[in-house]
């Protein structure tokens, strides 16, 4: 805990998704507070789907309840802890976008929100694709897009794409492609 000290703490909600805990604490400075933490059920899991050939990779827009606007990101959804990461995000890649890949790498691990939030992700980059039919849960109102991967780097340096995976996995996938460059 570092110099926190935690004196009491209580669970004020919980579902299948997140729980949120109040604490009474002693901060670093000595003086009682509050702290609040929301704790993830599930890692965050997303995937970059990207044909090498053309140079293409699939995001998908989806309207967000809790922003209430539509987002582009990569397809992206929850692994239960103690699932395997790849086996959950090779789900929600075909569940989204009917995509199934021959390879994986793992592009990143991140955590998404750390001053109040446990949750963390972790980001694959897919290719070697063929192409089903999206088959998404009922939850979820979503459109794949095609773009080449330059046009969502650009959107995500326009603001445009604001979903902290996707900026996360984007900038990083830019960062291999200069790479690939500069090694030819």
């Amino acid at each position: 805990m570092g110099k926190w000290k935690i004196r009491q703490s209580t669970q004020v909600y919980d579902n299948p998704w997140i729980s949120v805990v109040h604490h009474d604490v002693v901060n670093p400075s000595g003086q009682a507070g509050i702290y609040g933490k929301v704790h993830y059920k599930n890692l965050a899991v997303g995937v970059i789907p990207y044909d090498e050939k053309t140079g293409f990779l699939y995001l998908v827009r989806q309207h967000r309840f809790v922003l209430k606007a539509t987002s582009l990101e990569i397809p992206e959804g929850g692994s239960p802890i103690g699932n395997d990461p790849l086996n959950d995000a090779k789900r929600e890649l075909k569940e989204e976008t009917g995509i199934k890949a021959r390879r994986w790498e793992k592009l990143l691990e991140m955590h998404l929100s750390n001053s109040v939030s446990d949750e963390k992700a972790i980001v694959y980059l897919a290719t070697g694709l063929t192409f089903g039919t999206p088959c998404p849960e009922d939850t979820e109102d979503l459109r794949v897009e095609r773009m080449r991967w330059q046009k969502a780097y650009e959107l995500v340096l326009k603001g445009k794409i604001t979903d902290s995976m996707t900026v996360a996995a984007l900038l990083r996938f830019k960062i291999l492609q200069m790479e690939k460059e500069l090694n030819g």
